[in-house]
């Protein structure tokens, strides 16, 4: 009886997670697809760096949300476990194929709605993902690790993380986009 009890506790936990990981996938790749890729704006993170090469090479953002990532799911399997690294994965490939099969149409070109609302919709699809316990972006996994190796606060280290990434943007997009997508 206690055992069938553990089963179904599972289950419904596994089912809220995948909930919030299949809602955090759709909420980031509209945020993406509607207001950020269509205007030229980053956000920080692997998804910002993935962002930033899609902008400066002819490489679809499907492919390169999963290439740079992969280093940080290695990352997460060996420092948190097998049960985030499967999370995680699956989040990165729903987001990939998301961003792959469905079109989302452009909402606006007005920036700083773009700004506001691109951020919105990608910051809450990750928190959503992480609330499920898996992450849509391998650069917490990195910072988690670096502040258990070297002391910083992980919140400090992602903000390291994308100075540097929104400093590449304002030299190889401009100033003017480096700065809006600093609002996202």
């Amino acid at each position: 009886m206690k055992e069938e009890q553990n089963k179904s506790t599972l289950s419904k936990i596994w089912l809220k997670d995948i909930f919030f990981i299949t809602i955090g996938i759709f909420s980031a790749a509209f945020g993406l697809e509607s207001f950020l890729l269509p205007n030229r704006f980053i956000d920080g993170g692997v998804t910002g760096i993935s962002l930033l090469i899609t902008e400066t090479s002819n490489l679809p953002l499907y492919v390169l949300i999963i290439l740079v990532n992969i280093p940080f799911l290695i990352l997460g399997l060996r420092l948190i476990g097998r049960s985030f690294a499967f999370k995680a994965t699956s989040a990165i490939l729903g987001l990939a194929l998301t961003l792959a099969l469905i079109e989302f149409p452009e909402i606006t070109q007005d920036k700083l709605l773009v700004a506001v609302f691109g951020g919105f919709f990608l910051g809450a699809g990750i928190g959503l993902s992480i609330r499920g316990g898996g992450v849509l972006d391998g650069t917490e996994v990195l910072a988690i690790y670096l502040s258990k190796r070297f002391g910083p606060k992980i919140g400090d280290i992602i903000i390291i993380i994308n100075v540097i990434i929104f400093l590449a943007a304002a030299y190889m997009l401009s100033i003017e986009a480096a700065l809006y997508s600093m609002l996202t």
